[in-house]
């Protein structure tokens, strides 16, 4: 890991899914270079060997599919920080593998929830706070799913193409602020939300990527970190590939 000194002295970032894959590696990197973190996470498990390896980092089980929930943990955060700089909202889920006519609505409706609702939640809470100090980064984590669509992945593609429409409106309506919002479509890296995947789907994901192998969580966080930070200072609305060539727009 690269890390910058100082590039996030003084500031606070919150991370949904903070408790594992890039979310996780995004919050090590912060602190390396001198930020705070609060992570947000519905795992315990997760949040608790994320906030051992990271120390310390807030940690907060939050389900950003609930509005509630969400608005009063960015309350909390703010009340023991003074201040939310950057927001990494990579909270996920996959969702079963299924066709879209043989998939279950209570499912469809559980991805979009937390895949989708959870981004607008966490943005909605936290812009308020950034725009008191006219600075903020927000960087959401969408995926080529969303560019190009996976087969027996419908509410997994829905959700995140809609985290790209989010990302350019929210964007542009705070461009003439300090606030600049961006999002992230990484094809498939190595992280647990693999897990909730058959192998077969992810030897199909992998096949579609021109360099062959799948990505590194560490390549997505460092991607993430550049737009968290102040060096990103002339991109907003924008969305930005890390697909090892399978998407090229």
């Amino acid at each position: 890991m690269t890390v910058y000194s100082g590039r996030f002295e003084h500031r606070v970032a919150i991370i949904t899914g903070g408790g594992s894959g890039v979310g996780r590696e995004a919050a090590s990197r912060i602190t390396a270079e001198g930020g705070r973190v609060c992570l947000w996470d519905w795992d315990e498990k997760a949040l608790s060997a994320a906030g051992q390896a990271i120390p310390g980092a807030e940690l907060a089980r939050v389900d950003v599919a609930d509005a509630e929930q969400v608005a009063r943990a960015a309350e909390r955060a703010f009340a023991a920080f003074g201040r939310i700089d950057v927001l990494i909202a990579s909270a996920g889920i996959t969702g079963p593998t299924a066709t879209l006519w043989a998939y279950p609505p209570l499912e469809w409706r559980r991805v979009i929830d937390v895949d989708l609702h959870g981004v607008f939640n966490s943005c909605r809470a936290v812009v308020p706070h950034m725009l008191k100090s006219d600075y903020g980064r927000i960087v959401n984590i969408a995926s080529v799913a969303g560019k190009e669509g996976n087969p027996n992945a419908s509410a997994y593609s829905a959700a995140k193409a809609a985290v790209i429409g989010l990302t350019k409106s929210l964007g542009k309506e705070l461009a003439q602020t300090g606030v600049r919002v961006n999002c992230v479509t990484p094809a498939t890296f190595k992280s647990p939300i693999l897990e909730q995947l058959p192998q077969s789907q992810i030897d199909y994901m992998r096949s579609k990527i021109p360099m062959g192998r799948l990505g590194e969580v560490e390549e997505v966080a460092a991607l993430v970190c550049w737009l968290a930070s102040e060096e990103c200072s002339f991109s907003t609305a924008a969305t930005f590939d890390i697909s090892g060539g399978r998407t090229t727009y």
